[in-house]
């Protein structure tokens, strides 16, 4: 039995941690939790999403993207309304507020990726992505 230390799952929730610590200080100054910012994200990639769909991409589980849901439609970020196809779905999109400062944060935020691909070696950030990806295709 290997030592913990030596633990898959432990050494990626470490590499998460030290990844993290290049975004953080962004995050920080635009004043959202590293879980808000993938919701705005993913919201401003896709445009327009149900909460479902929401929850997958951005990877939070639903408890915790009800609050984030919540408290951005009350900080005027995002909207809610129903679908055309389903009057039991809502759809979730940002506001002009909310992608404003999503345009405005994400050139530091991606200067921060840079930075990191840049300690670690793209060669080496090429292979580490790879391998996560077949990581994630497995099934148990």
């Amino acid at each position: 039995m290997k030592k913990l230390e030596d633990s898959l799952t432990l050494q990626l929730l470490r590499a998460r941690e030290s990844a993290m610590q290049f975004f953080r200080p962004v995050l920080q100054k635009a004043g959202f939790t590293e879980q808000q910012w993938r919701v705005l994200r993913v919201l401003n990639d896709h445009e327009e999403l149900d909460a479902k769909q929401l929850a997958e991409l951005s990877c939070i589980l639903s408890p915790s993207l009800t609050r984030i849901i919540t408290r951005f439609e009350n900080d005027g970020f995002m909207v809610r309304k129903k679908s055309p196809h389903d009057q039991r779905i809502s759809l979730l999109s940002l506001t002009p507020k909310a992608i404003e400062l999503v345009t405005e944060f994400r050139p530091e935020v991606d200067a921060a990726y840079q930075s990191l691909i840049a300690k670690l070696g793209p060669k080496k950030m090429k292979t580490l992505s790879a391998l996560l990806d077949d990581i994630i295709k497995l099934e148990a």
